[in-house]
Parts: C-alpha cells; structure tokens; sequence
C-alpha cells in the first residue's frame, strides 16, 4: 500500500565548474522535477528515496538527507482514499545523490534528462519544494572545504 508521504531525490554530479543538477522531464505532464515518489508499505522515506532513485535513473548509491522538507495535498494521491481522513497533507523528505560518472537511464516516468548549473535547473523547476531543495543542496556543495 501507498505510505502517507513523499520523497523528493536530486541527483547531481561535482564538476571543476561547480555542480550541475540533473532535472527530469516527467512523462505524464511535461512538467520538470526531481526524482519523487512515495512510500510503499512499512518502508522508511530513506528506504523509498533509495528504491525511487534506483527506479527512475537506475542509479544505487549513498544518499545525502537534506533538511529541506514540504508538504504536498493529499488530493495528489489517489491512494489518499485508504488514509485517514483527517489527513489533509502529507510530509515529503528530500534527499540528494552524487551519480559521480554513471550514466542516468531513465524510467518509463520520464521523457527526458537535463544538468544543468543551480540558476539554470531552478529555472526549469516546476515545483517550490524542488527549488528550496535544489538551494539547500546547492549551498552545501559550495561550503568551502
């Protein structure tokens, strides 16, 4: 069954010019976003980032937790009909990958794959809670070593 949340994973990769950020085209809507999905039974949100990622890009590493985190109406979920009802809103954790040098093969969810620098991947973002993740992500790539 569907948990009651959601997780949103970014993928990106450390170049001499700074990071880029990998951006995915959903197939569904158009829409441009992150890795996200939900929970699948007893799973933790770190446990469903790990399987959503591998799913949709096909990639298996060491996750970073971001502090980043929103909320997104149950109304997006059809599976909401099995939660409580006086859930209005359900939590969505962020987390981020470094796919160092693995090629991204994505999943029949998306149509397309863009890096891009952190201006340019905010610009294509469709979503708030992307951007404020993609910003926190962003600020903890450029901390001076």
């Amino acid at each position: 069954m569907r948990a009651p949340f959601q997780v949103l994973v970014i993928p990106f990769r450390r170049l001499p010019a700074g990071p880029e950020f990998a951006v995915l085209k959903r197939s569904d809507t158009g829409d441009w976003q992150f890795i996200a999905g939900g929970g699948e039974d007893n799973e933790t949100p770190k446990q469903a980032a790990v399987r959503e990622t591998e799913e949709e890009v096909g990639i298996v590493g060491n996750l970073l937790t971001l502090d980043s985190m929103s909320t997104v109406p149950r109304s997006s979920f059809a599976a909401a009909a099995l939660w409580d009802p006086n859930l209005f809103v359900i939590p969505q954790y962020c987390f981020a990958i470094d796919v160092g040098a693995h090629e991204i093969v994505l999943s029949d969810e998306h149509t397309g794959c863009r890096w891009a620098a952190y201006e340019k991947a905010s610009a294509l973002l469709k979503w708030d809670s992307n951007r404020n993740a993609l910003w926190e992500l962003n600020e903890r790539l450029n901390i001076p070593d």
